[in-house]
């Protein structure tokens, strides 16, 4: 495992030690950070982000990693995907999509499944087909699924829809959840109890069954963030087409924010089809939903149309106006995280899926960018950075005695504010339009105030020449620590080789 760590690209090991840290994995050392405090004694966890790590300290991490269901992750993750494949002069447009998907970064973060368990239905490549069937087979299905909320905190299937590519409909099943639901979403799924009840339901088991008609190996599954409706239908396919890997936002000018939802199903078919396929205030359709994925594949196969899709101004000032909450202990209300991070405005809170079983995570929406923007500069938090390097706060909840603990979750904004550089572009330009007005000033009237105010000038130039200096300086104090730095991790590299090698030699 160690030499195949070594020898894999660093995105591939970005992605691995992310996927620990999403499913909170420990090695010898601990998870990721602790690692980091024990591996880097200066920076530690406070530069934890992986993509800023060497590739050296991704390996030196993974390879702490020791239990026999750790290292049969990593292999399966590290196995080699036939649908990377480099692009070939006779690859269709079915398959230049699927391998789109495939080599996209969040591919091996979303569809890596638990599916050794043996109520999933999973298709392997290579697998023969039964000639029986294999006419029965359909090139490319489209799946949509509603789901609910389960007491575990686990998601359930209430409905399944799939279409073939000449949109016909193959599925359109209600499902019984396994698990009590406390949630059935109903403003999304349009379903309540009682619609279950008096619905002819069928199980999960029978839902697969239904699926193993016309789907094979080489069937394209089709979907918009398809793996949460093959998480939840317990299906591991290799070879998809996620739309929402696929499409991705075209960003204006060169300033493109670090952090920005992936395009909805619904913004796709306004830009690419030129409909709503979803209404305010009307549940979802798992039949339109999953006829829209098809199309959008459709359309770039049949019409060619670019998967770049450009972002609107009024986008990123929606953006602008979220605050993303995350890591929210399950038994936390959510009046009582409005109270905590606003008592200045009146925002909408949209609680998400839970992360695990113990937290979930959450989007509060103000009524403008710079009420977002106001809140999230009011909040009493410890101010440090998310994995992505962004901005956010540590906030503190009320204990509900002296004795219980402190709860906490996490608070950031959904996008990179860019005001910090529209205030220094306006700043940097300050100067040379005082400097033009100081000499049409002087042109018509040398006086005294026109001196005083060139004096004026060459001081604040002197002083900004300073600042760069200093900046310069500070530069080169950083780059003497990761320099520092890394030899500790040289030293430590060194030590863990002598270490393998006495053993071996005993």
């Amino acid at each position: 495992m160690e030499q195949i760590l070594a020898t894999s690209e660093k995105k591939v090991l970005v992605n691995l030690v992310k996927l620990v840290q999403q499913r909170r994995l420990e090695g010898e050392n601990g998870g990721w950070k602790e690692f980091l405090n024990v591996y880097d004694k200066q920076a530690g966890s406070s530069l934890s982000d992986p993509s800023r790590r060497s590739k050296d300290v991704l390996v030196a991490f993974l390879t702490t990693l020791n239990k026999k269901e750790d290292l049969q992750l990593l292999a399966r993750v590290l196995r080699p995907n036939p649908y990377l494949a480099e692009e070939s002069p006779d690859e269709t447009a079915e398959q230049r999509l699927v391998r789109m998907t495939v080599a996209h970064e969040k591919y091996p973060l979303e569809y890596l499944f638990p599916s050794d368990a043996e109520d999933w239905l999973v298709t392997r490549i290579g697998k023969n087909k039964s000639k029986a069937k294999k006419s029965s087979k359909i090139e490319m299905v489209a799946i949509d699924c509603e789901m609910v909320e389960c007491e575990d905190g686990s998601e359930a299937v209430v409905r399944v829809a799939a279409v073939d590519r000449d949109l016909k409909v193959l599925l359109d099943e209600f499902v019984k959840p396994d698990q009590p639901v406390v949630n059935y979403r109903t403003d999304i799924t349009g379903l309540t109890a009682e619609d279950l009840e008096n619905a002819n339901t069928l199980s999960l088991v029978d839902i697969q069954e239904k699926l193993q008609m016309f789907l094979s190996e080489d069937t394209i599954l089709v979907g918009q963030s398809l793996n949460n409706d093959l998480k939840v239908l317990k299906v591991d396919h290799a070879r998809i087409i996620d739309t929402s890997l696929v499409f991705k936002f075209l960003y204006p000018g060169t300033r493109k924010p670090r952090k920005l939802v992936r395009p909805s199903l619904n913004y796709l078919c306004k830009s690419i089809l030129g409909y709503a396929v979803q209404k305010d205030g009307v549940p979802h359709n798992c039949v339109h939903d999953a006829a829209a994925a098809m199309k959008l594949v459709l359309a770039i196969i049949e019409k060619e149309v670019e998967t770049s899709i450009p972002v609107t101004k009024e986008m990123l000032e929606v953006e602008k106006s979220k605050l993303y909450l995350h890591k929210i202990p399950h038994n936390v209300p959510s009046e009582e995280l409005i109270e905590a991070i606003s008592t200045d405005f009146t925002p909408k809170i949209k609680p998400l899926k839970r992360q695990g079983s113990c937290y979930y995570n959450a989007i509060v929406v103000f009524s403008s960018p710079a009420e977002a923007n106001q809140a999230f500069e009011n909040i009493a938090g410890d101010m440090g950075k998310d994995s992505g390097g962004l901005s956010q706060k540590q906030v503190f909840l009320k204990p509900c005695s002296d004795s219980g603990p402190r709860l906490y979750f996490h608070v950031r904004k959904m996008i990179e504010d860019d005001s910090v550089e529209e205030i220094s572009t306006t700043k940097r330009s300050l100067p040379e339009e005082k400097k033009m007005s100081c000499k049409k000033q002087k042109r018509e009237d040398d006086s005294e105030e026109t001196r005083e105010a060139n004096v004026s000038e060459e001081k604040t130039e002197k002083k900004r020449g300073k600042l760069r200096e200093g900046d310069l300086i500070k530069e080169i104090e950083e780059l003497k620590q990761e320099l520092e730095a890394k030899d500790q991790i040289i030293d430590y590299l060194k030590k863990q080789i002598k270490k393998k090698k006495n053993k071996q030699s005993r």
